[in-house]
């Protein structure tokens, strides 16, 4: 049967040289050691015909120390042309024997169906020599082949019963002489066809439904099929479903069309197309080759062909054999390799010709003299061209482009006299004449390369040697019998495998991922990762963060950026905006409906601009997500309460209808106001149902994460008269990232956390966050019978990643300048894939190793993840690791560590790592999951409290905080007053501000105590229109209505040289004098802050009370007085905080530096500058040096635009609809900036 393995019994074997044979005791074969004990050794088997193998089995000589330690195994049909067999998808060589008579068995993973083997022995025991004994084993297999010749095809006529079968499965293997040609063909009345077609070794199928092209190459799957070995392909059609499979590789893909199937005639050609013209898109080139064990639908179409059946008809001539071409190939492995032949001496011209193919832009094909004292010649590829040099002559000419396209290409130099032509791909375009005075002399011809000893000058080039294949080698129009070059010696060669070709293609499979593009070289391949979003050696791993939480906590304010949810996995990128507290997605514009009814529906898609598998792993990443859908209805209703049934609902991305609306639950058919019991009309449930001829609304939030984001709206009431409707949706908001701060604590040495096997063939990335104060520890683990990976503290300052794929165990080591086991968050970020692995640590530089280029490439794992230990209960973890994720999954630590001992699900102390983000006073403040900035104390809000508040006042404007009421202190009268209230007595205070205004004198600020004691901050000039000031005057028991202090302003063409300026973009930055205070001043009794005009009557400087005429007119932001802000106060908290305010005051965000505040350039007049800056003032009694910053803006008009934020209220639902039809057109224009 096909799956039985038995030894094969009928064979014969010769070798590669003469062998010493050795006769044991018993009649038992001493096995084969040739004489002598080189690379260039084989042992070939000839089964007589071609045969399954499935299996081979090694030994050492009988009773000798001679054993082969690694071989390569090779097939061949012809026992010539042969090719190399491949474990994996890299591995060479197998592993032979460690003494001469324990037997290595291997099983192979793909069985060969060839007539010939060859095993060719790599390394063997250094203490003895070259022995073996083998054994095949396998099956006898039936081929059924027939030839073409490049002018026939094979025409199949199909049962009109069976034709329009839904599904087709079509397998075939082949054997091309050619690089193109047509190998299937099968066509309909209607356009409707299915081609396959070779084009440059590559095969590209040609699906047709409907007048819509489906086209798959398969350089996705395989190429360098015109190898002239057999390859196999197999076609699944079902419906508009593909499957196309071509020596083991499957693509998978849906064909394009408007129909679902093939509507075809009932004819199928293999070979050609049987009426040239008959499909003007494809080549008319038919196949030139061989096929095997054609089926079609279980049909054996060459054994129909052999009994000429009805069915069969043939174009041309057609054989039932396959020749097999004479062509020998040569392999440079190296840069070292090299062949050298014997020239043709004495001769008037010289004319070699041959065929290459290689992956490599450089490399030295050809070298030799031309005359005994002028020097050799190089012809040598350069960046993909062809290019000739000689010694005396320099650069000569240059040919071809793009060779190394891993194609076969053919090259011709003929030199005559003083006239030499070099022609690429028989190509009269791409040939090169140059006429040089010379003679002719050449005994040697250098192929790929030189010889490593000896001096010679020709062959003496900086140029690399050639890597890759020749073929058709000929000298004077003689070609080079290579086979017996190899047998008899004639001629010298250096690391050369010859009777095939071995170049393989590295980008098949394609390892790069995420679209990154392959290119290679004859070792190695090469991912370019550019415009995909990813990073390293095969773009694995993303460049982007997952959420806005992750940005967030790196210190990121609010704006654009994108996100990568499920990290590394397959889905990409894409562009939201973060406000810090989530992410926004896509909004939606108002649009009206009017004539839709349940027979023409008004219906309307949502198209966002992610995929809707990015929003759901945007979604299900989210702890909370929202979309605010709002319904405007004039007698249109949402649910027909006489039969039940919806009249409008929406869908979400499931594609199931939902009817509940805004605000509302999934499964109760209600909206906001019918959950609140305050629908206009009691006896519904929706605002819309009470159907009544004024505009009302139905709006709210829909929160249920498992139906968002709405993908389709349905109308269908309003065709009766004067009914109409209107929708809008909001953006789609989500916050929060469950994955971030979840977080386990191992409190125990043999305490773990267990998962299922972690799955990372051939890329795997892991990521977490880490806490501790040990000083070792493994992290996690995943074994395999062999192979492993691992993740651990080796020491306070160094992590190490191990694994082992098969190649032997490899390390990869950071070593960190700082202790990592100082209990603060650190990241850890390991990979690895087919070409390298890397480890980092927090923002150290990246660490990495190079995979061997042919090793193994799979990592095999099947034990589980083990998360703080190992399975051995040694080495374990102490501390907390969080976030941790494993090929973009993260894992869920706190449900594992609920139920498993000594280790508890959360972790605390994450201010300690992320304090820090607390800006301007801020304090940090635990959470469970993670942390928060309390910003009670700070002048600023936010998140992280970096947010300005500002606000601008008009005219007489006047904010008063107030720090205690008066009868408080006349209650105490007969006491001192600092003994009752600590704070009413300060002998330090902090006034931290930032102003703009346009005029002068300004009073910023001031500060009053219940003893007439006062402050006043004072923007005045001093001169005509040069300079400005800012005085800090007061009255306290001290010092009577005086100037405490002041910093002069200086214009920047006053021609002061002691005040530096520093001009940027227009914006002046002035570096200030320092100001002392007189020691020994005290504040008493503070009684308020004011700012903006003082309205109460009190006793201060004239320069004061000029300043207060007007009061302040401008912005003033981020008010700080010691931990009171009095601005914030007023604007967030004025219905609690002690704080009155007159006069028009709106909050603003003037005070926040915009781009039109920098880019003026114009010079304008010092009575409408604006005068701006941050005023840190600190008012000490023993030590009061003070550095005052300002900054001068100089542009007018600019508050106009910055005026406060904030919307009126519409007196009905049916202004605010006219209003926001009103806006359609223009919100169409600016929606723009909530795409992502």
């Amino acid at each position: 049967s096909y799956n039985e393995e038995t030894p094969a019994k009928r064979h014969s074997t010769f070798a590669s040289a003469p062998s010493a044979i050795s006769h044991p005791p018993n009649n038992r074969a001493g096995g084969w050691s040739p004489l002598v004990s080189n690379k260039y050794q084989w042992l070939q088997i000839d089964l007589g015909e071609r045969t399954e193998i499935t299996a081979v089995a090694t030994q050492g000589g009988y009773g000798s120390s001679d054993w082969v330690t690694s071989y390569l195994l090779m097939f061949s049909d012809s026992g010539q042309n042969w090719k190399q067999y491949r474990q994996e998808e890299s591995i060479w060589a197998f592993s032979g024997n460690t003494n001469a008579d324990s037997v290595v068995y291997y099983k192979l993973q793909h069985s060969i169906k060839a007539r010939f083997l060859r095993f060719v022995p790599l390394d063997w025991n250094p203490n003895g020599r070259i022995g073996m004994r083998i054994e095949v084993y396998g099956c006898t297999y039936r081929s059924e082949v027939v030839g073409f010749d490049g002018k026939s095809c094979l025409i199949y006529t199909l049962n009109k019963k069976l034709s329009n079968a839904l599904k087709d499965v079509i397998s075939l293997k082949f054997k091309t002489m050619q690089s193109d040609g047509i190998l299937l063909h099968r066509e309909g009345q209607n356009g409707d066809h299915i081609t396959m077609e070779l084009t440059k070794g590559k095969l590209s199928l040609l699906i047709n439904l409907g007048n819509s092209y489906s086209l798959i190459k398969s350089n996705i799957v395989t190429s360098l099929l015109d190898d002239q070995h057999w390859h196999s392909v197999l076609i699944e059609h079902f419906n508009n479903q593909v499957n196309f499979t071509v020596d083991k590789h499957t693509h998978h893909f849906h064909a394009k069309g408007e129909f679902s199937y093939l509507d075809l005639d009932y004819e199928l050609s293999f070979g050609g197309i049987p009426m040239p013209g008959k499909s003007g898109t494809l080549s008319r080139r038919n196949f030139h080759g061989c096929f095997e064990n054609i089926y079609y639908n279980g049909v054996n179409i060459i054994d129909l062909a052999r009994r000429h059946k009805s069915q069969i008809y043939i174009v041309g001539n057609m054989s039932f054999s396959c020749l097999e071409p004479q062509v020998v190939p040569v392999t440079f492995l190296s840069s070292s390799s090299f062949l050298a032949l014997r020239g043709t001496s004495g001769q008037d011209e010289i004319f070699v010709s041959f065929q290459f193919r290689t992956w490599n832009k450089e490399g030295l094909l050809l070298s030799s003299k031309l005359h005994q004292s002028s020097g050799g010649f190089l012809l040598y590829l350069s960046d993909g061209r062809v290019e000739v040099h000689t010694k005396c002559w320099g650069f000569i000419s240059l040919s071809g482009a793009g060779l190394n396209n891993g194609q076969w290409h053919s090259v011709s130099l003929s030199v005559k006299r003083n006239r030499i032509t070099v022609r690429v791909d028989n190509d009269v375009t791409s040939s090169a004449h140059a006429f040089i005075p010379l003679q002719i002399y050449s005994d040697v011809f250098y192929f790929g390369g030189c010889p490593s000893s000896g001096n010679i000058s020709e062959c003496n080039t900086s140029f690399g040697g050639f890597q890759g294949c020749m073929r058709h080698i000929s000298i004077g129009n003689k070609a080079v019998d290579m086979i017996s070059i190899q047998q008899n010696g004639f001629g010298n060669f250096s690391d050369l495998q010859i009777d095939l070709c071995g170049i393989t293609d590295r980008c098949l499979p394609n390892y790069c991922e995420h679209g990154g593009e392959c290119s290679q070289s004859w070792n190695s391949f090469h991912c370019n990762c550019a415009n995909t979003g990813y990073q390293g050696a095969t773009c694995h791993y993303p460049i982007y963060e997952q959420s806005c939480e992750a940005y967030k906590h790196r210190g990121n304010t609010s704006g654009f950026y994108n996100i990568d949810s499920d990290g590394s996995g397959p889905l990409g990128p894409f562009l939201v905006y973060c406000n810090m507290t989530g992410e926004v997605i896509n909004c939606f514009n108002l649009q009206l409906a009017k004539s839709a009814n349940r027979e023409n529906p008004h219906t309307v898609f949502f198209k966002y601009s992610a995929s809707l598998d990015q929003l759901q792993a945007t979604i299900n990443l989210a702890d909370h997500c929202e979309q605010e859908l709002a319904y405007y209805c004039k007698k249109s209703r949402l649910l027909d309460k006489l039969d039940g049934i919806p009249l409008s609902w929406w869908i979400g991305r499931t594609n199931e209808t939902h009817t509940y609306w805004g605000g509302s639950l999934p499964a109760v058919q209600k909206c906001t106001c019918g959950l609140e019991g305050s629908c206009i009309d009691s006896q519904h449930y929706c605002n819309c149902d009470a159907d009544r001829d004024e505009w009302t609304n139905d709006t709210g939030f829909l929160s249920y994460k498992d139906h968002l984001p709405v993908t389709e709206i349905v109308i269908t009431d309003t065709d009766r008269p004067n009914s109409e409707a209107a929708y809008k949706l909001g953006p789609l908001l989500c916050r929060g990232d469950r994955t971030f701060w979840n977080s386990a604590s191992f409190n125990t040495e043999t305490s773990y956390l267990h998962f299922p096997t972690f799955h990372g063939e051939f890329s795997a990335d892991v990521s977490f966050f880490f806490k501790t104060t040990a000083s070792s520890g493994v992290f996690l683990e995943n074994l395999g019978i062999q192979d492993f990976i691992r993740i651990e503290l080796q020491s306070p300052s160094e992590v190490a990643f191990s694994f082992d794929v098969g190649n032997g165990p490899s390390e990869v080591i950071v070593q960190s300048p700082n202790s990592l086991n100082d209990n603060q968050w650190h990241y850890v970020k390991a990979e690895r894939n087919v070409k390298e692995a890397s480890l980092q640590i927090d923002q150290l530089p990246q660490r990495s190793h190079s995979a061997p280029p042919d090793g193994h490439i799979r990592l095999q794992l099947n034990s589980q993840l083990f998360v703080g230990g190992t399975a051995s209960r040694q080495k374990g973890f102490l501390g907390c690791i969080r976030s941790l994720r494993l090929n973009g999954m993260a894992l869920d630590l706190e449900e594992r560590a609920k139920i498993t001992p000594g280790v508890e699900p959360g972790c605390p102390g994450h201010c300690s790592s992320y304090g820090n983000l607390c800006h301007n006073g801020g304090k940090c403040r635990e959470k469970y999951s993670g942390f928060s900035c309390d910003c009670t104390f700070s002048a600023y809000a936010g998140p992280f409290c970096k947010k300005e508040i500002s606000a601008y006042f008009w005219t007489g404007t006047s904010v008063t905080y107030n720090f205690q009421e008066y009868y408080t202190l006349a209650k105490n009268s007969s006491s001192h007053a600092s003994s009752f209230y600590a704070d009413m007595t300060l002998a330090r205070e902090a006034i931290t501000f930032a102003f703009r205004t346009t005029r002068t004198p300004s009073l910023l600020l001031h500060v009053s105590s219940f003893y007439k004691e006062y402050l006043s901050v004072i923007l005045t000039r001093n001169g005509e229109f040069s300079d400005w000031k800012l005085k800090i005057s007061g009255n306290t028991k001290e010092h009577h209505n005086c100037q405490l202090g002041f910093s002069q302003i200086s214009r920047p063409d006053s021609g002061t040289t002691n005040r530096p300026v520093v001009s940027l973009d227009g914006i002046f930055v002035f570096q200030l004098h320092q100001f002392i205070l007189s020691s020994g001043t005290e504040f008493n009794a503070i009684k308020s802050l004011t700012l903006g005009k003082i309205l109460e009557n009190s006793d201060v400087d004239e320069e004061t009370m000029k300043a207060n005429s007007q009061g302040f007119v401008g912005c003033l932001s981020s008010v700080q007085f010691n931990h009171i802000a009095p601005l914030k106060a007023a604007l967030h908290h004025s219905s609690s905080a002690p704080v009155i305010v007159k006069g028009r005051f709106t909050e603003s965000n003037c005070g926040t530096l915009t781009a039109a505040d920098s880019t003026s350039t114009n010079a304008i007049r010092s009575d409408s500058a604006i005068i701006g800056g941050v005023i840190a003032v600190v008012i000490f009694i023993l030590l009061c040096i003070t550095a005052i910053a300002i900054r001068i803006y100089k542009k007018k008009g600019i508050y106009s635009k910055n005026e406060a934020k904030g919307s009126e209220n519409e007196d009905s639902a049916e202004s605010a609809l006219k209003s926001e039809l009103s806006m359609q057109n223009t919100a169409n224009e600016n929606q723009k900036e909530y795409f992502f």
